[in-house]
Order: structure tokens, then sequence, then C-alpha cells
């Protein structure tokens, strides 16, 4: 059952990890993808203690865990942290070398920090409902939802950061990449826990989905060695 278990709180971050792999059409480096990948885990290491610290502090404050300000709040951590892993990983790596690049590694990265995250919620299920069709059915919704929300966050955020490399102003388009996908965070974060119905949370996800995959066509089309 802990090998099951493990399996399918794998199961999310490495599916979504081929799919977008295979959105690259000049393959990345197998050692970077895995640092990568692994940044992102221990970004999300980080995320759960400063994000405790801040459960702490808004506590004390009386502003609720659930307002609209610490699900901003907590939505921006995420996306720094998670964006802070892929720089990180790849910035000063001679193969990081065209802009859809920025895109790939921020959102494997994402990936690394879901990963944790659906570990952390399988292992965490009470052992009198950690039964196989509820592991597979929270396995199945960390897929479409929570997963697929960090890896579309943070494409938002690859997507600006190539943009302002190519521009040559990195940090005005990164600012706004990380509140454009703090934004979305947020707002899902916000359909999950006032609307019942989860097809509310599908169809935003969907949409923004949508988008992304428009910008890896725009990057695809810029020219190799652009970043330098």
């Amino acid at each position: 059952m802990l090998l099951f278990s493990l399996i399918l709180a794998l199961a999310p971050g490495f599916a979504w990890l081929v799919f977008y792999l295979g959105e690259d059409p000049r393959p990345e480096p197998k050692r970077l993808i895995a640092l990568a990948f692994a940044a992102g885990i221990i970004a999300g290491l980080f995320a759960i203690g400063i994000e405790l610290i801040f459960k702490q502090a808004i506590s004390e404050t009386g502003i609720g865990e659930y307002s609209v300000i610490a699900l901003i709040v907590f939505a921006f951590i995420e996306e720094f942290l998670k964006f802070g892993a892929a720089y990180f990983a790849v910035n000063k790596d001679p193969r990081f070398t065209e802009p859809v690049d920025a895109m790939i590694y921020a959102i494997v990265a994402a990936l690394g920090f879901a990963t944790l995250e659906n570990i952390g919620t399988i292992a965490a299920m009470p052992q009198q409902t950690a039964l196989i069709a509820a592991i597979f059915q929270t396995s199945s919704l960390r897929f479409v939802g929570a997963t697929l929300l960090h890896s579309l966050a943070s494409g938002v955020v690859g997507y600006y950061w190539a943009k302002g490399i190519i521009r040559g102003k990195v940090v005005r388009f990164l600012a706004f990449g990380l509140a454009l996908a703090t934004v979305l965070h947020a707002t899902f974060n916000y359909l999950i826990l006032n609307y019942e119905n989860i097809a509310y949370s599908i169809i935003f996800l969907g949409v923004v989905g949508l988008f992304v995959l428009v910008d890896f066509e725009k990057l695809k089309e810029k020219p190799i060695d652009i970043i330098s």
C-alpha cells in the first residue's frame, strides 16, 4: 500500500513533466531537468516553513487564514519560491540558451514543488480512509487541480522571464509575471475554497492552460542563443 501510495503521489507531477517536455522542440539536458525538479522540491520545503510562520502571524492579527489577503500572500510566497528554484538551477548554465527554456525550467521546478505537496497530501490521509480508491481519487484531483495550477502559474512566470531577457528588462517583466501568477494562483484557491463544484476551478485552469500553450508557441519562434 505504501509503494502504491507513493507511485500515485508521484504520478501527477511526472505525467505533466512528460507533457511539457514534449512541447520543447529541442530537449533540455536531463541533468538540468533533474536539478530544476529537485530545486522545486527544496523550494517546497522552504514554503512549508515560511507559510507556517505566516499562519502564526495572521492568527495573532485576526486575519482569517482563508481571507483574500492571506490567499494572495500564500500564493506569492509559492510563486516566488518556485521561480527562485528555477533561477538557481539554470540561470548561469551555458546550456540555458533559448527563450522557451525559461518556461520549461520554471514549469519543471513547479512540478517538483507540486510533487512534494502531493506526497504530503497523500501521506497525511488517515489510515482508515487510505484505501486504493480514495488514494486514486486524491491523485486524480491533484493531477487536474493543484499540480496543473502550479505548472501553469510558473509557466506564466517563465514566459515573462523570457520576455524580460529578450528585451533587456528582466526585473520589470518578472515583477509583472509574478504578480499575474500570484493572482491566478490565488483565484484558483478562492474557487476551490468557496465553491463545492470543482468544475469552476477546472474550467479556470483550462482557460489559463490555453494561454500558456500559446505562450509556448510564441517563444518557440524566437531564435536559439538569444539568451546570453
